[in-house]
């Protein structure tokens, strides 16, 4: 059986679209992957997470794009002080809850500017966050700050539409890089550099792969999904698994920038 292209199906969102963030929070009200998998060690994550670290030791920090403010509430342990920003008003709910007295949050959105005072920050990161807050972190950021971004790589998963054409989708070329590009040379940062960091991504189940593809996504189109093509996706699956999974690439770029 053909499998389905989930994108025509009624409900389906833009993944990381605004409405999408927004159904994500009702939904979960949390920014957490729901599919289980094993990532291969060192990734784009971890060096970035480590990198963060180093840099926000005793600092006043922003974080962009801080969902629901677990990553936050995990730095604040080093931070001085830390301010987290996103768009979604249900994410930002979740992360004031139980906060410390060194963390605060912040909703707006990054397209219309950083609703902060010039050289507030001594040094920002982007965890997976908009691309759009690099034209204004400049700003708000101290001279000399640094600026640490994560962004998903374009290869990331692209074995995906290879192996279960239809259900998923793979766009040419390295539409994320042109855009990082593009944003960077427009910020007139003192210094910027991107590196992509490719590893490996382990996806233990078919229903895992459905549940990477529908995160986010309302529940009847995973449902739907499942019961059309379950048997289809688990022959594709068990073919190319090995025992730790199905492997596939995961990718992501680090953005490195001085103010």
């Amino acid at each position: 059986m053909k499998l389905i292209n989930p994108t025509t199906l009624e409900g389906w969102l833009q993944p990381h679209s605004i409405q999408w963030y927004k159904q994500l929070s009702e939904l979960q009200g949390k920014y957490i992957y729901p599919w289980s998998s094993t990532l291969t060690e060192p990734n784009g994550e971890s060096i970035f997470d480590q990198e963060v670290a180093q840099i926000i030791a005793d600092k006043k920090v922003l974080d962009v794009g801080c969902g629901h403010g677990a990553f936050t509430h995990q730095c604040s342990l080093l931070a001085k002080e830390i301010v987290g920003f996103d768009v979604t008003d249900n994410f930002i709910k979740t992360g004031v809850e139980n906060k410390k007295s060194n963390v605060s949050f912040v909703a707006g959105d990054s397209k219309h500017g950083l609703p902060f005072k010039a050289d507030e920050f001594d040094c920002a990161y982007i965890r997976k966050g908009p691309t759009s807050a690099y034209l204004y972190l400049k700003k708000v950021v101290k001279k000399n700050g640094k600026i640490v971004g994560l962004h998903p790589g374009d290869e990331s998963g692209k074995e995906l539409s290879l192996l279960f054409p239809n259900l998923f989708d793979y766009s040419q070329g390295t539409p994320i890089l042109d855009t990082l590009n593009q944003r960077l040379n427009e910020s007139d940062f003192a210094y910027s550099k991107i590196d992509v960091i490719n590893s490996i991504e382990y996806i233990h189940s078919p229903l895992d792969i459905l549940k990477l593809r529908c995160f986010g996504q309302h529940p009847a189109i995973y449902e739907l999904l499942k019961e059309k093509n379950v048997d289809e996706l688990t022959t594709i699956f068990e073919q190319n698994a090995t025992a730790d999974g199905l492997s596939i690439t995961f990718s992501r770029y680090i953005v490195r920038a001085t103010v």
